[in-house]
């Protein structure tokens, strides 16, 4: 890799909720450009990661470094360039598309027109341009993502971090955020993948890191995973956070009905 500075810096991260320990001294450096697939058991301390890394929680111990910007001193330089696609998020439904895009885009101080013109081809590039002024309460799930998705890039920031970003989309549009992932890379953008979708992390990132009981327990690429664990990242996943042995499992349940 060339000598360059990462994007995001993280030293000694910990965070507690009362007296449950849910970040265990994480440490990462992550590089422009770079696609990371993170990813982790329920309760393995995903959530919160990507939490601190958004400002949505400012309660914790070690150091967050953002293009520079140190997290703590500066959240909002460092929400600047950041976008964020979360798995659940409330959008403002009486609203239409075009309408929510326009009060994204002037949060992150976009001009008027140029908020318009990008949202407009952005909703076209995701089916969505007839119904640019539709009220959002009668959309589906998909559709209500697929607006989540734009309104996360529509700022064109420098980290995009994606949370189960593919929930609820259609076969074409899942299509679309795949390649669209590989794009932005090329740009240089960084994009910080949460998923439980082992095959879409295994296909996206060039970089998949493992975290488990808030400690990281694997960090490289598929290859150099799977050169010293063997198998399928599914497998991998399996025996690094000790679920045992999920075919076993799934024959258990089947024998139930016997």
């Amino acid at each position: 890799m060339e000598e360059q500075n990462p994007i995001i810096s993280i030293s000694n991260l910990e965070k507690w909720y009362g007296s449950k320990q849910v970040l265990k001294g994480i440490n990462l450096e992550i590089y422009p450009g770079q696609v990371i697939g993170y990813i982790g058991p329920n309760g393995a301390g995903k959530s919160t990661t990507v939490k601190i890394l958004t400002g949505l929680i400012d309660d914790f111990k070690g150091s967050v470094t953002v293009a520079g910007i140190d997290l703590k001193s500066d959240p909002l330089a460092v929400k600047a360039r950041i976008g964020y696609v979360p798995e659940n998020a409330e959008i403002y439904d009486v609203l239409t598309p075009l309408e929510y895009l326009d009060f994204v885009g002037k949060l992150h101080n976009m001009e008027e027109e140029q908020i318009h013109n990008r949202a407009i081809r952005l909703l076209g590039a995701f089916g969505l341009a007839e119904n640019a002024d539709k009220r959002m309460d009668s959309f589906s799930k998909g559709m209500r993502q697929k607006v989540l998705l734009i309104s996360g890039i529509i700022h064109n920031p420098d980290i995009i971090i994606l949370d189960e970003p593919l929930s609820g989309l259609d076969a074409n549009a899942v299509i679309i955020v795949k390649e669209l992932i590989a794009l932005l890379a090329r740009e240089g953008k960084t994009i910080f993948y949460c998923s439980h979708m082992m095959d879409v992390v295994e296909k996206v990132s060039d970089r998949i890191m493992l975290i488990n009981q808030g400690a990281m327990v694997a960090d490289g690429t598929f290859e150099q995973l799977q050169a010293e664990h063997g198998d399928t990242l599914e497998h991998i996943f399996s025996k690094l956070t000790g679920n045992g042995d999920a075919s076993s499992d799934a024959a258990s349940i089947i024998s139930a009905f016997d």
